[in-house]
């Protein structure tokens, strides 16, 4: 495969083209593809094949911030790096435009962005996609100069990008990392963002959980600095490369050295914030061949749910209970002191800071429970903490605890709820808006006689059938599953955690002597609708 990229179109929500730039040959013009496009039914691949043009062309997509990005090519091409370079193109703008890339951005500075596209991709091949390397041969003087208000600054030279140019070839060719990189304060910092999967049995016990890990790394130090990042897993650092999984790393992260000795991360990084590496943890010790069994289980969640259903004397209500572990972080505590961000790390003011690795904060927590969609409404919600509401539209129960009841102290939460099905072909309903509006609360009915009431004895039997059927068209109005969603500041569901971010003064180049960068580290969990329990 040694096609090339002919052409990128890039479209803004309203489905007008804002940008078309041309690569190679005679590419489909952009309102000639975008109808071609749109023939094919949502949800549309990345990839599609139109084989009635000519010629017949490959047209790879990709949408980000409400804009839609279309790359063409009329021959065989690997289709992964067309798609990544989308993905590279959309990091570039991001750089030099700020982010979110919205479409008056791309308009109002078509120079900067067409210098992009041309040094990203030369007569169709892919080229140049580092954002700091692009710094150095992209012409920013108009966005310098809207931001400055055009003023005439000393010593400015229209000849000043091709002494960069000519002093970036004087230096070793680090493609992700700019020459002559200065900062007044230096800095390194490492944010470590893991992803919770969890999918939890009606008793609780764990089928499958996975956490997915994302280290990312900002780097302000003046010349070239040498970094070596240690890390480790929960019971040391011996088996940390069979805790993390499918590890992907930066071009800078020297490989060798991790091979020989994993848990050692040694890079020359970018100027600014970057992905240093990614993984993947399965937080289950005895599925994967692993050793142990379910009571050597290691896995400790932030926040336990149970659901109960077919509750009241009918089986209409059902609950959900939340149990808040609020000793959850206590073995993760990793780096405190100087070297913990957002506070004194554990240390001064009377105690650990909230949101620390010594004292992890809970937050955002949301239970979502979707309904059948056999459910009318919900008659009665009755939290214990927070907000609940019912959304009949999409049938999902939303049940919302602010932080502030978190930090409160306890630990147990409830919410039951009563269910209402569709209505019998008999019956009318009363209350349609549910407000209590339709209902006849007057008692006008004649008294009842000893014969009447004899009859109503013999109507018991007839009373229980009617409750059996009740209880058994209300047992398919229960949810079959709940979830929820939160966010964890200084904790990790893994247990890998930061040991030490050592700058090697031996191979740095250009820091002065005595400079000691300020390090940090943040850990954060998410966890958006993944830890799921079925019923």
């Amino acid at each position: 495969m040694n096609g090339v990229i002919e052409a990128l179109h890039i479209y803004d929500e309203h489905n007008r083209a804002i940008l078309s730039h041309t690569y190679a040959s005679r590419p489909l013009s952009a309102n000639h593809l975008l109808p071609l496009y749109l023939e094919h039914p949502t949800p549309r691949p990345n990839l599609i094949y139109l084989p009635n043009t000519n010629p017949p062309t490959l047209v790879f997509s990709l949408t980000h911030a409400n804009l839609l990005y279309l790359a063409t090519s009329s021959s065989e091409i690997e289709p992964l790096l067309v798609l990544e370079f989308l993905h590279r193109i959309i990091d570039a703008l991001e750089e030099f435009l700020g982010a979110p890339v919205l479409a008056h951005k791309i308009e109002a500075n078509y120079d900067v962005v067409a210098q992009l596209l041309t040094e990203m991709c030369d007569a169709g091949t892919i080229s140049t996609t580092e954002p700091n390397a692009l710094r150095d041969v992209v012409e920013v003087e108009g966005l310098l100069g809207k931001l400055l208000g055009s003023i005439n600054l000393p010593g400015k030279s229209p000849t000043l990008p091709s002494t960069a140019s000519l002093m970036a070839q004087n230096v070793p060719a680090l493609p992700w990392r700019r020459a002559n990189v200065r900062h007044t304060s230096n800095e390194l910092y490492a944010d470590v963002v893991e992803t919770l999967t969890v999918t939890l049995a009606p008793s609780g016990r764990p089928i499958a959980a996975f956490a997915n890990g994302t280290i990312a790394f900002t780097s302000k130090v003046s010349g070239i600095p040498d970094i070596l990042l240690n890390l480790t897993g929960p019971s040391g650092k011996h088996n940390l490369k069979s805790v993390m999984e499918l590890p992907v790393f930066h071009p800078c992260v020297r490989l060798q050295k991790w091979r020989d000795n994993p848990g050692e991360l040694s890079f020359i990084p970018p100027d600014g914030r970057f992905i240093l590496a990614g993984y993947e943890v399965d937080l289950l010790p005895f599925t994967n061949g692993k050793s142990g069994n379910l009571s050597s289980n290691s896995l400790r969640l932030p926040v336990n749910i149970e659901v109960k259903t077919g509750l009241g004397s009918t089986g209409s209500d059902f609950e959900v209970r939340l149990n808040i572990n609020r000793n959850f972080g206590s073995a993760n505590s990793s780096i405190s002191g100087s070297s913990s961000r957002g506070g004194a790390g554990g240390r001064g003011f009377g105690g650990p800071h909230s949101g620390s690795a010594a004292a992890p904060s809970l937050q955002d927590l949301i239970v979502s429970v979707p309904l059948p969609s056999e459910v009318r409404n919900l008659l009665d919600i009755r939290p214990s903490k927070g907000d609940a509401s019912f959304n009949p539209g999409d049938k999902v129960l939303e049940w919302v605890i602010p932080t502030k009841e978190l930090a409160s102290g306890s630990s147990y939460y409830g919410l039951r709820c009563t269910v209402q099905g569709p209505l019998a072909e008999d019956q009318e309903d009363p209350d349609p808006n549910g407000f209590g509006f339709g209902r006849d609360y007057t008692y006008d009915e004649p008294y009842q006689s000893s014969a009447d009431l004899k009859a109503k004895k013999n109507e018991g039997s007839s009373e229980d059938e009617k409750d059996a059927k009740k209880i058994a068209q209300n047992k398919i109005l229960m949810p079959s599953s709940a979830s929820v969603s939160f966010s964890v500041k200084g904790w990790l569901s893994s247990g890998i955690k930061v040991e030490s971010i050592q700058i090697d003064p031996r191979k740095s180049r250009g820091i002065g002597e005595g400079v000691k960068p300020y390090k940090g580290v943040k850990y954060l969990t998410i966890s958006k609708g993944g830890v799921e329990i079925r019923c």
